[in-house]
């Protein structure tokens, strides 16, 4: 597989040794750096890799940084990417199972080595359900203008009333 990955200042090493264990199993990779401890915006790793997976230069993603939340945030920015910060494994399964997530965000100061290797692979073996779950998927990139009147409408009235249920999650049968 050919795996995008990027970080900060603040999660280079983990990127260096994330890049190393893929390498060593086959996967090829496109390392978009930062690989020292000079401190750098985060937002410029996140978007590289967005943009390598969302143009198919990559088929996923791993971003790192401090915390996983500023990378991830940039990662999200770009059409295409549904980036998932995670630090345990369930959450890692359901962003591939339910959401399909192309890139993996994860945090070198609040997730430990032999976590963040448990990680990587549950990102890279999960598969996507697809099923119920691929038109929720499809819908996070449907925000136009008449999604925005909906949202909007649903904020003055306090309510959303024109959500759209699938009858096999109400167990209704046609």
């Amino acid at each position: 597989m050919k795996i995008a990955l990027g970080a900060d200042h603040a999660g280079f090493e983990d990127k260096d040794r994330i890049a190393r264990m893929l390498r060593a199993e086959g996967h090829e990779i496109l390392d978009f750096g930062t690989h020292d401890a000079t401190p750098v915006d985060y937002p410029q790793y996140g978007y590289a890799v967005g943009e390598a997976v969302a143009s198919g230069q990559a088929e996923r993603g791993i971003v790192v940084c401090g915390s996983s939340l500023g990378i991830a945030m940039a990662a999200n920015k770009v059409s295409g990417v549904r980036c998932a910060p995670v630090m345990e494994p369930y959450s890692a399964e359901l962003a591939r199972r339910h959401n399909d997530a192309n890139v993996l965000a994860l945090s070198q100061r609040l997730t430990g080595w032999e976590m963040t290797k448990r990680l990587v692979r549950v990102f890279l073996e999960t598969p996507f359900d697809g099923g119920r779950h691929a038109h929720r998927v499809a819908q996070l990139f449907e925000f136009d203008d008449a999604q925005r009147s909906r949202t909007l409408r649903a904020i003055e009235t306090g309510a959303v009333s024109d959500a759209l249920t699938p009858k096999e999650l109400l167990g209704a049968s046609d």
